[in-house]
């Protein structure tokens, strides 16, 4: 039955696919470039940038260099800004090779988890709660959010400063703009960088950050830091590497763009009942907490949810898929995503901010007998999910909502919960068909 149903989903998509070609030429002929801001921004890597194939390189270095010495100038970086800041630089190998390794096997969620919120970790955070006590209370006040998330965010990012990278973000982000897998994304982060210097906030050898061109004790890339740091200790300069006032500040004024709400929660563990509909948890689903406790979902230790939350919108998210625990997740979480767009990430800054007031344990079990997918293996599944004719949206090892929404319709289709969670099962059944 299943082999069956295999071919003609296969038959189905090949007749799809004249008229899908028909529709993308005709939006490629209406489309238009989009306006600035439309993208999520991201202090890491924006989603778009991602994926992108690098093209044949100049020449040489020397001749790429000129040649967007001219179109910084056009920009309106001065010529000796942009002298200043390419003194010397050559290409760095090591980030490269940094670029162009892509794991073959991730960590499952329950232990990054593990090492995110290790006792050590918590400690150091409570410390910073207490040493910056004040400055946390007066950015609270301006920009509206927690210290608790704050302090998570920065443990996380840099250990607290501590490990912010001491690499020449003008060398690494013109590496990756020449030779790179993503070279319009660091082209476009390289003259922002430049603008840094242009402005004065710092000088040219302490603009150092990750290989990848994060920067300062909140790990924002440039074009992030020209829009939303501030100068929150009043010295004229907005300092994120040496300044955690500025850090912090930056950090929540970011939040606060991303729509953050001043006393709300992230989000809470959750309940589920039997025979729950696990297709429900999608980040495109939204249901009051209301509407969820009317669908048998409850707070993790089985209590009936607060009368305050019972309009709040929420989406279920099941991230080590239905045999692992529940979250209903809100409007704070995805602030945390436009952070970075990790749900493992915001799940560890929501819990940590929480374990640093002494809460935030997990009741539920991990499925740690469970071995996540190599990347080859998810690629696999891509592939095999792709003759099937269930659309996983192309092959690239990322298990992104395409590929969830692919799992979902096999699962579907195999009588199985549909929760679009990838197993080592769920390769095997295919496999065999």
């Amino acid at each position: 039955m299943f082999r069956t149903l295999m071919r003609c989903r296969s038959r189905g998509h090949r007749l799809s696919s004249v008229g899908a070609c028909l529709m993308l030429l005709a939006a490629c002929a209406n489309s238009s470039p989009e306006a600035p801001g439309q993208q999520p921004v991201s202090p890491t890597i924006p989603l778009s940038a991602t994926g992108s194939i690098a093209p044949t390189p100049p020449i040489d270095f020397a001749g790429w260099r000129n040649q967007f010495r001219q179109e910084a100038l056009a920009a309106g970086i001065p010529a000796d800004v942009f002298d200043r800041a390419f003194a010397g630089i050559e290409p760095d190998p090591a980030i490269i090779r940094a670029d162009q390794s892509q794991p073959e096997f991730t960590r499952p969620v329950w232990e990054y988890l593990e090492s995110a919120l290790s006792p050590q970790r918590l400690a150091a955070g409570r410390r910073m709660l207490a040493q910056h006590a004040d400055i946390l209370s007066r950015i609270e006040q301006r920009y509206g959010v927690d210290r608790h998330i704050l302090v998570a965010i920065w443990g996380l990012e840099s250990n607290f400063g501590n490990n912010m990278g001491d690499r020449l973000v003008v060398r690494s982000l013109a590496t990756l703009a020449f030779e790179g897998r993503r070279p319009a994304f660091a082209h476009t982060q390289l003259i922002e960088a430049l603008d840094i210097l242009r402005r004065g906030d710092v000088a040219t050898k302490e603009l150092v950050g990750s290989w990848a061109g994060a920067m300062g004790q909140t790990q924002f890339i440039p074009s992030t830091y020209n829009s939303f740091a501030v100068d929150f200790d009043g010295d004229g300069r907005r300092d994120i590497w040496a300044s955690a006032a500025d850090a912090l500040a930056s950090a929540a004024n970011y939040l606060r763009e991303s729509k953050w709400q001043t006393g709300h929660r992230w989000g809470m563990e959750v309940r589920l009942p039997e025979s729950f509909d696990y297709a429900l948890a999608d980040m495109s689903t939204r249901k009051t907490v209301a509407e969820w406790e009317r669908l048998g979902v409850s707070e993790a230790l089985g209590d009936a949810f607060t009368t305050s939350l019972s309009a709040n919108p929420a989406t279920l998210l099941l991230p080590a898929g239905h045999k692992g625990p529940a979250f209903l997740i809100m409007n704070n979480f995805r602030s945390i995503l436009r952070y970075n767009n990790s749900s493992s990430y915001a799940l560890a800054i929501g819990l940590m901010s929480e374990r640093l007031q002494g809460a935030g344990e997990i009741q539920a079990s991990w499925p740690t007998n469970d071995a996540p997918l190599s990347r080859s293996e998810r690629m696999e599944l891509q592939e095999r999910l792709e003759a099937g004719g269930f659309e996983p949206g192309g092959v690239d090892g990322i298990i992104g909502a395409n590929t969830r929404q692919a799992i979902r319709r096999l699962q579907q289709s195999l009588g199985l919960p549909a929760d679009g969670y990838p197993t080592v099962e769920l390769l095997k059944t295919l496999r065999q068909n």
